[in-house]
């Protein structure tokens, strides 16, 4: 058995892990609640990133046609004076095919970029988002939460997404069956020095969608 196929024997109901790209198509399956994609970052990536100086780490949300992303993302990054090299253009090509992936499951041409660094508890309680679905990755620090929540109550087992790891979740505006129950949060890292950074990638019906 392959390490995918054992993580997702460990899995919430509703949450389907996959080895690739392609395999994203799941999370249109009526019983996805939430896809991951277990990948792993280039180590050499992942250090780059976790030495960098937080000052240097974009912080910022657009709305941005898919076929611009790119060029967007390395504008943010260059805006943030992150250090030029084959480090960011790994980032940001990342950033790109992630976007555009994601932009052909959902069905639109335009998305809401977040690329966020966040050292406080951002959306520290478990929750549903207000939307149909959503892409998170966080290519610094840890990772995502989630876990089934029973009559809205907190999870009782929860589940870290790894660093580098893009999860789709389905939102409140996703047709409601199943209800899988799914609730998922920031981790909590006020206090501990720790700063991510965080892509999220929301679907929009256009550039006027920016609330």
């Amino acid at each position: 058995m392959n390490v995918a196929a054992k993580i997702a024997t460990l899995q919430p109901v509703g949450v389907s892990s996959v080895n690739d790209a392609e395999e994203l198509q799941v999370f249109r399956d009526p019983a996805c609640a939430a896809a991951l994609w277990q990948r792993e970052m280039p180590a050499d990536v992942e250090a780059w990133l976790a030495g960098l100086d937080p000052a240097v780490l974009p912080n910022a949300r657009v709305v941005v046609p898919t076929t611009a992303v790119k060029e967007v993302a390395r504008q943010l990054c260059d805006l943030a004076k992150m250090p030029e090299g084959p480090h960011l253009d790994w980032l940001v090509q990342d950033i790109s095919e992630l976007a555009n992936n994601f932009a052909v499951l959902m069905g639109c041409d335009h998305l809401r970029l977040r690329l966020q660094a966040i050292s406080t508890n951002a959306c520290r309680k478990f929750h549903r988002d207000a939307i149909t679905g959503r892409l998170v990755c966080t290519y610094r620090g840890r990772g995502t939460q989630y876990g089934t929540s029973v009559e809205g109550a907190d999870p009782m087992n929860v589940f870290n997404v790894s660093t580098g790891v893009p999860v789709l979740l389905r939102g409140s505006l996703w047709p409601p069956t199943p209800a899988a129950g799914l609730l998922h949060r920031s981790p909590p890292i006020e206090g501990t020095g720790e700063t991510r950074l965080v892509l999220v990638l929301d679907p929009v019906s256009g550039p006027e969608e920016d609330e």
